[in-house]
Order: structure tokens, then sequence, then C-alpha cells
């Protein structure tokens, strides 16, 4: 008996683990179901809910091979191994088969549970899964992890052409077998299920990941470089939600992507070569939480900046998550992740250059809340964006580039219609006015908005003299454990 232990690859197309797994013989499926280690990670009860939800869709399509599905309990995954060996022993399971996952709890949970399982002589098998490239095999000249977004694509792109990594078949269906699927559990204890309008948003399943990523590809990927940056279109895929939970795949993506664009990487649909490069960022991150494990400690990647004065401010902290900073463009962007469990990428940029810059409150305060809220949420991605925005990590914009938000505002909302969705108090304000209601002066509190927290020339000027006053790069040094 085989056994294939599901985590985030919630699909039976082009799955690594479960093709491997059928082709050695019959094979029974496990998830399990983590509320304690979820809950450390700060993961969102909307991105809880979802991966609940996928699991009814993946038992389905499970059951559809023959393969059982059976859902256990391990609330922290120091319980992972004894679970795992306790079923193995039950069912007579030879070797279990695992895609990769990336992060220092993540490596330490399936170190530990290899070795519990090969000291009673049962196999344990990783496959790459949810990378297109296998950490440590995209390095530098001088073997190390690129630091550059830009070098590390141009590598990335010199290895595509040689080889596209190929999609996995769909196993075939096996013989029926004894066991029964375990019932999905109707809710998780200690995380709240969301409402339906949300849940609307996000229909669960692989067939709606599929169907995301056809329609993307056909009608809109050619639209996406001009389209991306303006959050009142329907500019972007949509799939980052399904990628998180691995509901569809970055080969399934890739694959659809130079489909539509006659197999070019770096000709034809600029629409199309701009999402791949999307989908290598995603690559980017996660080999960066392998060669520099410090990220998923919550260190700075840039040493030099954990020596920042960051301003104890919980008035402002909480301004700023409660959606009442009085800038229209920041509050619009806060109550679309507070109501949808997503935010627009561009959005994403703006509201943690505000954050980190204008308000110079820590950026691990924004990491952590937004992991706690989008449905969306995967370590490497957010991690890497905050940084990126506070100019603490790697490839990070110069701590001299600081995003305003009023002309953000102006570029990529200029009629307001974003705005005007999420902010219906300012809807009877015209388009000019909406960006910045406090320069209306004395009319101003007729929309019961409030007055801006901070001035942005000021404020930017405080973050420029904290980034001016660092210790030089050399001068500082983390030792990755």
């Amino acid at each position: 008996m085989q056994l294939i232990w599901l985590r985030s690859d919630l699909r039976v197309h082009d799955n690594s683990a479960l093709r491997a797994a059928t082709e050695r013989g019959p094979a029974v499926a496990l998830y399990l179901i983590s509320p304690e280690q979820w809950r450390a990670h700060d993961d969102a009860p909307c991105k809880v809910d979802f991966w609940r939800r996928n699991l009814h869709s993946l038992s389905a399509a499970l059951g559809e091979l023959n393969i059982p599905l059976l859902i256990r309990k391990a609330s922290h995954w120091d319980d992972a191994p004894q679970v795992l060996l306790n079923l193995c022993m039950e069912l007579g399971v030879v070797a279990v088969h695992v895609n990769d996952e990336y992060g220092i709890h993540e490596s330490g949970r399936d170190n530990a549970a290899a070795q519990a399982l090969q000291a009673q002589g049962i196999g344990f098998h990783a496959y790459l899964d949810q990378l297109l490239f296998q950490p440590g095999s995209v390095l530098t000249k001088t073997g190390t992890y690129f630091q550059v977004f830009s070098q590390f694509r141009k590598v990335c792109y010199e290895r595509l052409h040689r080889a596209l990594p190929a999609l996995v078949p769909l196993p075939a269906r096996q013989a029926p077998l004894p066991i029964a699927s375990d019932p999905v559990p109707a809710d998780i204890p200690g995380f709240a299920a969301p409402d339906a309008a949300l849940q609307a948003l996000w229909p669960a399943g692989e067939d709606e990941a599929r169907r995301r990523l056809a329609q993307f590809a056909e009608q809109q990927i050619d639209y996406y470089k001009d389209e991306r940056d303006f959050p009142a279109k329907p500019g972007t895929s949509q799939l980052s939600t399904y990628l998180a939970a691995g509901v569809i795949s970055p080969r399934q993506c890739l694959h659809a992507a130079l489909h539509c664009n006659h197999g070019e990487f770096d000709s034809g649909s600029v629409g199309a070569i701009t999402w791949i490069n999307e989908l290598l960022w995603r690559e980017f991150y996660k080999h960066i939480l392998v060669g520099y494990p410090r990220v998923s400690r919550h260190r700075a990647f840039r040493p030099e900046t954990e020596a920042l004065a960051w301003r104890h401010a919980p008035e402002d902290l909480a301004a700023w998550q409660e959606a009442r900073t009085g800038l229209p463009i920041i509050d619009a962007a806060m109550r679309q992740l507070l109501h949808t469990g997503w935010m627009h990428n561009r959005l994403r940029m703006v509201v943690a250059m505000f954050l980190t810059k204008n308000l110079l409150i820590d950026w691990r305060e924004g990491e952590r809340f937004f992991m706690r809220h989008l449905i969306d949420g995967d370590l490497a991605a957010n991690n890497g964006g905050w940084q990126w925005s506070s100019s603490t990590g790697t490839d990070s914009a110069p701590y001299f580039r600081i995003f305003n938000p009023l002309s953000q505002s102006e570029k990529f909302d200029s009629q307001g219609l974003f705005i005007q969705h999420w902010l219906p108090e300012l809807a009877g304000l015209d388009k000019k006015q909406l960006h910045n209601p406090a320069a209306l002066g004395g009319l101003f509190g007729v929309a019961g908005y409030p007055q801006p927290i901070v001035n942005l020339s000021q404020s930017r000027e405080r973050a420029l003299a904290a980034f001016r006053n660092l210790p030089s790069r050399q001068a500082v040094a983390f030792e990755d454990e």
C-alpha cells in the first residue's frame, strides 16, 4: 500500500506525488488537519475554509480514481510523524509520497516524518511539484542563491528554453479498495468560516481553477501588462488563491501561457511574457526561503535594516488595519482585503509602502496582518512582497523610492471607480476630489471621512532619515542556522 500525504497540492491533475504513488501500487491519500500549526503561522480563517472546501472537491475527484481520502488530526506539525506512522502501521503502508514544501517549519516537519518512518522500514519519497526548478539548482556562477530577480529570471529562461517542465499525467483508475473515505469536517474549530459572499468569490475545486486559467489565457492575458495595475479593471488572473493551495500548479499556468503565445518566452504577446515573469517571481521567493532561512524566522533579508528605528505607533497601526487612514486609496485597498480576503497586487505595494515608510511601522506588523486575512496567503510571496516594499529584502526597492498614495491613486484609479466601490461614503465627490478629500477644507467633514493620519511629505522625510542612519551593509551579518 502507498500513501499520498497531501498538503498544499489539493488536485489530481499534474500532481507529482499522486502519480508516483499510484504507479507503485494501490494508494490511499491523507490530509492532516493542523489547527494549532495554522494559528502559529497566522493562516487566515478564510484561507483555512478554502482548504476545507477544496477537500470536498478533491475527495470526489480522488473517488473517481478509487483513491480513498483519509483525514486525520495532527494539531501541531510536531504530531505529524506519529500520526503518519500509526496510519502506516494500521494500513500496511510501505511508502509515503509527498510534494516538497518550503520554509523551515515545513522542512523540519518532513525531515522528522522521514526519520520516523524510515526507522520502521517505511519509505519516504519527496517530489518537485510547486516549483519549476529544484531550489539549489538555479545558482550564481559562485554557487550561491540569487538575490536579484532579474538575474534569477535570466537563468530560468535559459533553462526553460532547453527543457520545459512536463505536465504529469492523471493517474489511471485503480481497483477499488475496502477503505472508505473520511467525511470532510463541516468546520475547523478556531477558524470561523467567512460569510457566503466571500466564499462565492472563490469557488472551490480544480474545475474552477482550470476554468479561470483557461479564460484568462484565452481572453485576458494579452492585455495583462497594460491592465494589471488598475484595480478597477479585471486585469489579473485571480489565480493566486488556487496556486497557494495547490489547486492548480505553476506548470499548468506556464503551459497555458506558452500555448496562447505559440510557445514563446520572450517574443509575441507582451502580456503573456509579463505573466510568466510573475510566475517566476513566485518561484524566486520560494528559492529565497531555502537559500536564506532567516526570512522564515521573521528576520530582514538585509541585515543592516534590523537596526531601523521603527515607530511603536499602535493607534496609527490600528487606523491602517481598520481602513481609516484618511487616504482613500489606502482605505479602499484595506477594505477590499477585509471583505474579500484578497487585495490587488499594485495596492499591496502601495499600502505596504505607506505602512513602512509614511508610518515607519515595522514591516512584520503588515506581513502578519496580511497573513491573518489573505485567502491566498503564502509565506514566500507575502514575506517577499513586504520586504521588497519596505526596502529590507531581496531586489528591494531603493529606500528612497517611496510611493505617494495620492499620485498612485490618480494614476491607477484615475476615474475613482475603485475608491467609489469600497468607500461609498465618498461617492458624492467628483473624480478629482475622491483622491484627496482633505483638500476640500471646510466641506471635508460632510462625508464623515477621517482626516489623513499623517503628513505625506513630512513622513517621507522621516523615513529617508531613518534609512540614511543605518549602519553600512558590510558591518552587519546574520548566520543562517
